[in-house]
């Protein structure tokens, strides 16, 4: 859409607070989500791809977005998952070799509604003091757009995983260790991690413990995926049924059901994490860690049986990993394969392998 030619829009959240902007993307009258902000300063191309978002609008917090354009290398699925996405100025014009189509052509593309112009520093002063909360924008009444903002749900209780997990099972890299890795939203660029393994095995979320058991794993992952780990008894049955069998590594939703899993509790942060500048201490040596992350339910390492944290977020102090070595199992809260954000904590993939070589050890030739 040509910038002169924008519909003037507006953004209300579910306490009746409204911010006025634009129109971009997909043109709808009303969209509705759980409104979150991400502070990272580029890779949003790779936040919308994430399946992690489902249920949820994203306030970007970085003023430009748009302007590297967009490539299919860089999604993180096969479609983006978020409700919509808010900035301060879409850019019209990208600027980078590697882009093959703008951002709001990507976003019109692919259905998804955006608004530009908005005062995005506003919504994340505004989410922090108050939390997350449903929303509803786009062109349509003020006095509709409130009464859909109210009527909108929040992630809580919500069972968003079934709706971004594989439906069949799919098989990535080569090599002789063999992993199971359960999808309850996986990002690629955790999948090509993984592969520099061994052989992957993508299966859905709610594959038994018994059909996992069967495909004589080394290892078994838990990846990020969207919503409340309290909507997923059935595969937080499953991961208990797996704990003690197998080596497992959780990351993000995952590590938050294999705690469930391990009895531990789970809860709602206020306005969640979502960027890639989280600073994250590894205890075991003091050094400081900084992540990328997205997600707005934590664990309360206190309650999870056999536990020792590992890791821990330096804003908040919210848990960012544990491991339990009875289990043969360790995650993290954050994303190691940060895509986007930097690689400090990559080397916890070596770490699942080892655990690997240690629990198979006549597949690996000890």
């Amino acid at each position: 859409m040509r910038v002169d030619e924008r519909r003037a829009a507006l953004l209300v959240t579910a306490d009746g607070t409204v911010f006025g902007g634009e129109a971009a993307g997909a043109m709808v009258p009303v969209a509705t989500g759980e409104l979150v902000f991400n502070t990272a300063m580029s890779g949003y191309q790779e936040v919308i791809t994430d399946p992690s978002y489902a249920g949820q609008v994203v306030a970007f917090t970085s003023t430009h977005i748009g302007n590297y354009g967009t490539n299919a290398d860089d999604d993180e699925s096969g479609r983006p998952h978020c409700d919509g996405i808010v900035v301060c100025d879409l850019s019209p014009v990208p600027s980078n070799w590697r882009s093959t189509e703008n951002l709001e052509d990507f976003l019109i593309r692919h259905g998804i509604p955006a608004m530009t112009g908005v005062d995005t520093r506003r919504v994340t002063r505004h989410l922090r003091a108050t939390g997350s909360m449903p929303c509803a924008f786009g062109t349509a009444p003020e006095s509709e757009l409130r009464a859909a903002a109210a009527r909108a749900p929040t992630t809580d209780g919500r069972d968003l995983v079934s709706g971004v997990t594989v439906a069949v099972p799919g098989v990535f890299g080569r090599g002789d260790q063999r992993i199971v890795a359960v999808d309850f939203g996986v990002k690629r660029a955790m999948v090509r991690q993984l592969a520099t393994l061994g052989t992957v095995t993508v299966v859905p979320a709610h594959t038994s413990a018994s059909d996992v058991l069967a495909l004589e794993p080394d290892g078994v992952f838990l990846s990020n995926g969207p919503g409340d780990p309290a909507a997923l008894p059935g595969p937080a049955a499953v991961i208990a049924d797996l704990v003690g069998r197998v080596p497992i590594f959780g990351i993000c939703l995952g590590h938050q059901l294999l705690a469930t899993a391990l009895g531990g509790r789970t809860y709602k942060l206020p306005f969640g994490h979502h960027g890639s500048n989280h600073p994250v201490q590894r205890l075991e040596t003091g050094v400081v860690e900084i992540t990328s992350q997205n997600h707005n339910y934590a664990v309360d390492v206190s309650t999870v049986t056999g536990a020792e944290a590992t890791h821990v977020n330096l804003n908040d102090g919210v848990n960012e990993g544990f491991r339990c070595e009875r289990a043969q199992a360790f995650s993290v809260q954050y994303h190691p394969e940060a895509a986007p954000g930097p690689h400090d904590a990559r080397y916890l993939f070596n770490e699942f392998d080892k655990l690997m070589h240690l629990a198979s050890p006549r597949r690996h030739g000890h």
